[in-house]
């Protein structure tokens, strides 16, 4: 009945547009009381997105069941469950997202979807990295990236007509994620926070002479970083230095 009331709304929009289109509409479309319609739907802006509480269930089960090896894979993992909903049915999907790039209250309403996922994220990452201080922002900082990328993928695909793979842009993007994010998750245990995470300055590695014999032995590797240089960068140039060195 909750796809039968999601596909007799959506053919009203198309046909009326949103805004002309009303409960008793839907329900007169699909055969069935309005009772009906509001034992599924609060109102017909949840019937445009019908698959999304679903999907948030399986995302919030995928996460209870993830280990803590990798925390921002497994938020990265979680957001492809998104992309795999929408992937499911592309000539749906491809029509949705222009019905609701033409109604702006169905965009409001996309924008408190998509929070939604993001808290979700996030929630799982502030039980890995802590509830205070810079766990805390680290797990929110990295549930919106996790967000912005899959969405950036997921809107090309869904501009293009839905033509292709759509897991090409997302994994793209997503890796970009893991790579700015993974390691610094990985490491903020056994890191001193010397530099705020803040900046991508430059970090400019040179050697000084320790008294050393002229074969290297002995040097000493400086690093020199703006205040506010991300801790990964500057490991990053360290670990370049030494091995050149």
């Amino acid at each position: 009945m909750r796809e039968v009331l999601a596909q007799a709304a959506f053919q009203l929009f198309l046909e009326r547009g949103f805004e002309r289109t009303t409960v008793d509409d839907i329900v007169a479309r699909a055969g069935v009381g309005r009772r009906s319609f509001f034992r599924y739907f609060p109102s017909k802006e949840d019937a445009v997105f019908p698959d999304h509480e679903r999907c948030l269930a399986e995302m919030t089960e995928f996460l209870a069941a993830a280990d803590d090896s990798d925390p921002v894979g497994a938020v990265s993992d979680a957001a492809r469950i998104v992309l795999r909903m929408y992937a499911a049915n592309p000539e749906f999907s491809v029509q949705r997202y222009r019905l609701t790039r033409e109604v702006p209250g169905l965009r409001t309403y996309e924008l408190s979807v998509v929070r939604r996922y993001e808290q979700t994220l996030a929630g799982h990452l502030r039980s890995r990295f802590g509830e205070d201080g810079d766990g805390a922002l680290r797990a929110e900082v990295i549930a919106a990236s996790v967000v912005a990328a899959h969405n950036n993928g997921l809107r090309l695909w869904l501009r293009s007509g839905g033509e292709g793979d759509p897991e090409v842009a997302v994994d793209h993007a997503l890796a970009l994620v893991r790579e700015a994010w993974g390691r610094p998750a990985a490491s903020t245990a056994s890191t001193a926070p010397a530099v705020p995470e803040a900046s991508t300055a430059p970090v400019v590695p040179f050697a000084v002479s320790g008294g050393g014999g002229g074969d290297g032995d002995g040097e000493v590797v400086v690093m020199v970083a703006r205040k506010g240089t991300p801790m990964w960068r500057v490991v990053q140039q360290i670990e370049a230095a030494v091995g050149e060195n």
